[in-house]
């Protein structure tokens, strides 16, 4: 991936040109997830996959150890009930081929990784996928670390070699991008509602006051 800081539209993400990748929200990295509020990522993850299936965007789950490690998480395994997570013994995701088999099937280039823990099983991928020709995007609030610094630092590191971060409510929004488009309008809201903390308790607020006929003139 160039280097060169990168705008205009085309910046952007498409459902159309995304896969996204979460990687080791399990029990034993949330253990000792430090750098943020665990039931926050819980939220923000469960709220990324989920609009990722509303706009049909490829996604792979992956664990590492699972049997010492733990399930991945109730909340993103009913997201995508009929997917087996890769269970890795590679830290490092994109060292695992039937990881990176999955994504370049897909065709797509604008790469959305999440995971436990960013200074390591987050940061190793995206450095490398970024060096290999990827668009890479790291959801910053759909991942966490050891510790704030730790999580700090591997962000800092990752936008030096090429990554792009992001939060999960962004990625949604490039995603939906026009409220016209109807197909996805319904379940992207849904979203919003469940896991958009104050952005989905306003939006709730705006329609029942569209709907008591408040919403409209003043006298």
């Amino acid at each position: 991936m160039s280097k060169e800081t990168k705008s205009g539209l085309q910046a952007l993400l498409t459902p159309e040109e995304s896969v996204v990748v979460l990687i080791d929200h399990q029990p034993f990295q949330f253990a000792n997830l430090n750098s943020h509020e665990p039931t926050m990522i819980v939220n923000n993850v469960v709220g990324l996959a989920r609009a990722a299936k509303v706009f049909d965007v490829p996604t792979i789950l992956t664990t590492v150890l699972e049997e010492r490690g733990g399930y991945i998480i109730k909340g993103l395994q009913d997201v995508f009930p009929e997917q087996k997570p890769i269970d890795r013994t590679f830290i490092n995701t994109w060292q695992d081929e039937r990881v990176t088999d999955a994504v370049k099937a897909t065709g797509r280039k604008k790469l959305i990784i999440a995971g436990l823990w960013t200074e390591i099983c987050v940061a190793m991928p995206a450095i490398q996928a970024a060096g290999e020709g990827f668009e890479v995007f790291v959801v910053t609030d759909a991942s966490g670390g050891a510790s704030k610094e730790a999580h700090e630092m591997a962000v800092h590191r990752m936008v030096q070699a090429g990554v792009v971060p992001i939060t999960w409510q962004a990625v949604a929004g490039e995603w939906q991008r026009d409220w016209a488009r109807e197909k996805t309008f319904p379940g992207m809201t849904e979203v919003l509602v469940q896991h958009g903390g104050a952005t989905g308790i306003a939006f709730s607020w705006e329609t029942q006051l569209l709907a008591s006929g408040r919403g409209g003139k003043t006298a």
